[in-house]
């Protein structure tokens, strides 16, 4: 058995704590590890380590790997270099898997951004679904509907077949009443977004259906390297694997999922599965209350007051404020996508960003300058760098910083500082048992990200 974690997305719907480039599947939401840690570790209970793949966009490769690096001492990172939908990276993970192993071995694919606490009855449920896939199905894993959700797709089943059920349709997310009528008729599961197959079933599958797709993936060669060349993937067609295959093939079962599940894919999920005090409320953070009903605050960095509130949610970030009913907050996602369309950094961006090394916080920024307060863990560096466009004065605050400039070595304590000129090749470094806290001040313009030329990096990232 094989896995691969679909590890890309926005979580668009859960913003502001989920940003583009910090996704809902990187966040802690119900435990101490993130989503994408629990669904590791919820898949290497049944199948070696170096069996599973993570496939992710390659904004967020480097986040990936330091959170699975924490799991496992090798984690097995496939980076797409643009975004393209789920039935492009399900077709080069499992093509990635085919020639890696020299086999034709079954594949379970799941999401990386989905809770499931009973690890018992998901690894119960799998078994059966690998029955179905050793006859040669796809299989999809499909949850019973509790109550007529919108949010989600749904799939119509047709008769029973052994372990499980010939699928009859796929449906789009249904509008209230539409809803309603699926729950009523029974044979409706939402669908959960887990598949299993034999490997050669789906890309016979992909040949027959999506044969674009197919065609494209010959181009990818996996034996000498990991990589994925953009020239080729920016080739493949935008689509996801529900539109390219599942919809349009008759060889597809659907199994129940016996274990719990939920996609948190709204702030009104998260609410659903916290725990409640005696008026319904979930609060989190530093929140004061008075007389609220059945409503969710979320602190992260300030103090929340809250009075009389009902079936309201409250979410506030270093830079942002949400504020809806409870029952709207499907349509967060709108706010996320007007904020993408007016290139508002806020939809992008947190103001804390978490990096390999450690993280860093922007506290104050303008025309021609941004200052930052850099936190780099002990035993961890900075790549090799340079930058176009931009100078930087550096002051240490805090532990001991080992900085290279042009060649040079020098050792900086708390109150010391050093001035980067623009393209010096440099590195921040903290070989030291102390973490090390520096303030950062750029000038120049412009001051983003993607001003960073790399010569060396212990992270990969060259």
């Amino acid at each position: 058995m094989y896995g691969i974690i679909l590890a890309g997305g926005s979580g668009s719907r859960l913003w502001p704590l989920s940003r583009e480039l910090y996704p809902k599947q990187l966040l802690n939401l119900n435990s101490d590890k993130s989503l994408l840690q629990s669904t590791f570790e919820r898949l290497k209970a049944f199948m070696p380590e170096q069996n599973i793949v993570s496939i992710t966009n390659t904004k967020h490769a480097s986040n990936v790997r330091m959170q699975l690096a924490a799991i496992t001492p090798e984690p097995v990172i496939l980076s797409e270099p643009a975004a393209k939908n789920t039935a492009p990276a399900i077709t080069l993970a499992s093509k990635f898997i085919m020639q890696k192993s020299n086999s034709d071995p079954f594949i379970i694919v799941v999401p990386s951004d989905h809770l499931i606490k009973d690890n018992e009855k998901f690894l119960s449920t799998v078994k059966k679904g690998e029955k179905l896939a050793q006859e040669g199905f796809i299989v999809t894993f499909g949850i019973k509907p509790a109550y007529p959700e919108t949010g989600y797709g749904y799939i119509n089943t047709a008769e029973i077949n052994g372990e499980g059920f010939k699928v009859g349709e796929f449906v789009e997310k249904p509008d209230f009443e539409t809803a309603k009528k699926y729950l009523q008729k029974g044979t409706y599961y939402w669908n959960s977004g887990i598949f299993m197959f034999k490997a050669s079933v789906l890309l016979k599958e992909i040949n027959k259906y999506a044969p674009e797709i197919a065609k494209i993936s010959e181009e990818f060669d996996f034996s000498q390297s990991n990589e994925i060349p953009f020239i080729n993937f920016d080739k493949m067609p935008n689509i996801s694997i529900d539109y390219a295959v599942m919809e349009k093939s008759s060889n597809i079962a659907l199994v129940k999922l016996e274990s719990d599940w939920n996609d948190l894919g709204s702030w009104q999920s998260i609410y659903d599965i916290s725990n409640k005090d005696a008026q319904g409320n979930v609060f989190i953070g530093h929140v004061l209350d008075k007389g609220s009903k059945n409503s969710f605050v979320y602190a992260s960095s300030k103090l929340v007051a809250t009075i009389g509130l009902e079936d309201t949610i409250i979410i506030e970030t270093e830079d942002a404020v949400l504020a809806c009913k409870k029952d709207l907050t499907q349509n967060v996602k709108h706010i996320y996508e007007t904020l993408k369309k007016q290139n508002d950094n806020t939809h992008l961006v947190h103001k804390t960003v978490y990096r390999p090394w450690g993280f860093y916080t922007v506290i104050a920024q303008g025309e021609g300058f941004l200052t930052k307060i850099i936190h780099v863990n002990t035993g961890q560096k900075l790549s090799v760098q340079s930058h176009n466009y931009r100078s930087e004065h550096w002051v240490v605050l805090s532990g001991t910083a080992k900085v290279i400039l042009e060649g040079k070595e020098m050792i900086l304590s708390p109150g010391h500082s050093v001035d980067i000129p623009l393209k010096a090749i440099h590195s921040l470094q903290n070989p030291f048992e102390d973490d090390l806290q520096i303030i950062e001040i750029q000038k120049g313009n412009p001051l983003i990200e993607e001003d960073i030329i790399r010569y060396e990096d212990m992270y990969g990232r060259v």
